[in-house]
């Protein structure tokens, strides 16, 4: 748990983290969190729905974070929604914790934030304060590159805040959560102080299959793919039983996903099993089965069905 400096009053409130696909918004909640909630992949659009986590940090405050989905040129029903997510959520909560690229924002030979981020800040509500993120802090050409573009930055007058980071190896973490806690005014906590998450059991469980699958297949088959918990049960010898259904659009993509012998589905469902025993701190037996469900992502019914209408988003 990181730790900010003691106030008179207890202070809550929410902070969406936003930005484009891939620049760590996932790695920055779980890093803030001590622990693995969001899944994070190396593959675009990992995250699909707005998660909170909440870090509580004791007599002091309350941070209800918004993980929500990249922000991307979106062309499918699917991609739409979460984009809108996005921006909803940015204008909903208290503050807002805009994380970019660190090393692909612009040189001294084009604006500092150019391309798809100039056209994120151009969206971004005017309402909430803005925290920049700079992630990937260590990935920049020479370290000697960072205050010139601090300062670039600074001269926008943009941002309450800007807070360099390296969120895959925990670098200022700390940092980052002091200035979106200064975002925020007194008030009692939103949520009891031992809650990590408002998401339910089965939706985490989900998750972490959805994750094996983004990192075991390549190509339109991660981006195809819907999970579904048909059974989740605490049995009495001590074992979670979670039987799931995973969900594609194409026959092709179905063989793809169980593979030769159904050797692809096995290493997949050997993956999430561990997660989900570290998760639940207990012994899983993980069933699962492939199952075609044509155009999905791209109809209100399917969208709903598998947890992404509006309401869940």
């Amino acid at each position: 748990m990181f730790f900010v400096q003691p106030s008179d009053h207890f202070k809550s409130g929410t902070v969406a983290i936003v930005g484009r696909p891939n620049v760590g918004k996932s790695t920055l909640l779980n890093a803030v969190l001590g622990m693995k909630l969001s899944i994070a992949t190396s593959k675009p659009q990992t995250t699909r729905n707005r998660i909170l986590g909440i870090h509580t940090i004791e007599g002091v405050g309350q941070i209800v974070f918004v993980d929500t989905p990249g922000i991307h040129a979106a062309r499918s029903r699917l991609n739409k929604a979460m984009v809108d997510a996005a921006f909803a959520a940015a204008g909903e909560t208290d503050a807002i914790a805009w994380v970019v690229d660190a090393p692909s924002l612009g040189g001294p030979d084009r604006p500092v934030i150019w391309g798809d981020d100039a056209t994120i800040l151009e969206r971004l509500p005017e309402g909430p304060p803005v925290v920049l993120v700079l992630n990937k802090i260590d990935k920049l050409a020479r370290r000697s590159d960072l205050l010139p573009l601090l300062a670039r930055l600074g001269e926008l007058q943009r941002f309450a805040a800007i807070v360099p980071v390296s969120a895959l190896r925990g670098v200022a973490v700390d940092g980052f959560v002091d200035a979106v806690f200064d975002q925020l005014e007194p008030g009692e906590a939103l949520f009891p102080e031992d809650m990590v998450t408002d998401r339910a059991e089965r939706f985490i469980a989900a998750e972490w299959i959805r994750e094996q699958v983004l990192q075991q297949t390549s190509a339109e088959v991660p981006y195809s793919v819907a999970v579904e918990i048909e059974d989740f049960i605490d049995g009495a010898d001590g074992i979670l039983h979670v039987h799931a259904t995973i969900h594609v659009e194409r026959e092709s993509q179905k063989g793809i996903l169980i593979g030769k012998g159904g050797a692809k589905l096995r290493d997949i469902g050997t993956a999430a099993r561990k997660e989900l025993e570290a998760f639940f701190a207990k012994k899983v037996d993980l069933r699962t089965r492939v199952h075609v469900e044509s155009g999905w992502s791209d109809t209100d019914a399917g969208l709903t069905r598998f947890g992404y209408g509006e309401d869940e988003l």
